[in-house]
């Protein structure tokens, strides 16, 4: 059994190399399919009902100002799971969603359906179809490591927002990500495999002050927490999506497809699964 999943874990690390070609599906949802959408809708929604995911999103809203007749803008909102959590806290003020995934934002219309102070839009994060310093609030909750260009998406919100206004910005270090419930852990590899894969930059966290502060704003806030899942499918996708890749490409068989899954089920269903995630949080000011 040990010889088999080692041999699991280097069939499965081969594709989690930084030799990989593969294109961060996030970049392109709608191109992702239905499937997709609707898998990664529910795990950022069960992400988010974490309750360490729930600290952290509630710290960073606390620090913010909601004034009379301001906006505060999410940008990259997926499917609306914090988005639900920045319209809660700042009701009635109006809160404004963008996501360039038009399935995203249908799905999260349909979630949100108890905000009437939220908007969904399709929108690209470079190209916000808002005036100069208009923005009370900018949110950026686990996108930069998804995007080619960082900061492209800071300098957009630096125009939109006002002079006292506040730039949040969320993200987890997938560089620390892990599965790993031992060495050569079959599941781990799948891990990496998701962070090789499915993250444009995996390293982003170490370098996000840096980025910030060349966009012309004051870091006055960052803090860095880690997180544990023991006993909840918020990382199924992981094994899932990554083991339906190399499924569809033949580089494994459904038997190992399934093994797979269900190893990962067995342990969370046990309470022994073992994923660990790091996500750090700045916040700034326009200087």
């Amino acid at each position: 059994m040990l010889r088999l999943a080692r041999r699991s874990a280097t069939v499965i690390s081969s594709y989690a190399g930084e030799g990989s070609l593969a294109v961060d599906p996030f970049q392109n949802v709608d191109a992702a399919g239905e499937e997709f959408i609707t898998a990664f809708a529910d795990s950022m929604d069960e992400r988010q009902s974490d309750p360490k995911m729930e600290s952290i999103v509630a710290t960073y809203l606390s620090k913010l100002k909601f004034p009379k007749g301001g906006v505060t803008v999410e940008v990259g909102a997926g499917a609306g799971a914090v988005t639900r959590r920045i319209a809660a806290k700042a009701e009635p003020e109006r809160v404004m969603a963008f996501e360039p995934s038009s399935g995203f934002v249908r799905v999260a219309r349909d979630r949100a359906r108890q905000h009437p102070n939220i908007t969904f839009e399709v929108a690209d994060g470079t190209a916000l179809p808002l005036d100069d310093k208009s923005v009370c609030n900018l949110v950026l909750h686990t996108v930069l490591t998804h995007v080619t260009d960082p900061a492209l998406l800071l300098q957009e919100a630096r125009r939109v927002l006002k002079s006292d206004g506040y730039l949040v910005v969320c993200d987890a270090d997938f560089s620390k990500a892990s599965l790993s419930g031992g060495a050569n852990d079959p599941l781990d590899a799948c891990a990496r495999a998701f962070v090789n894969e499915f993250v444009t930059n995996p390293h982003l966290v170490a370098k996000l002050r840096s980025l910030i502060i060349e966009a012309d704003f004051e870091v006055t806030d960052f803090d860095v927490q880690s997180r544990t899942i023991a006993d909840n499918d918020q990382m199924l996708p992981w094994v899932e999506e990554t083991a339906k890749r190399m499924l569809e490409r033949g580089d494994i068989g459904q038997e190992l497809f399934s093994g797979l899954v269900s190893e990962y089920k067995r342990r969370a269903a046990s309470g022994i699964l073992f994923g660990y995630q790091v996500f750090a949080t700045a916040i700034a000011r326009p200087r």
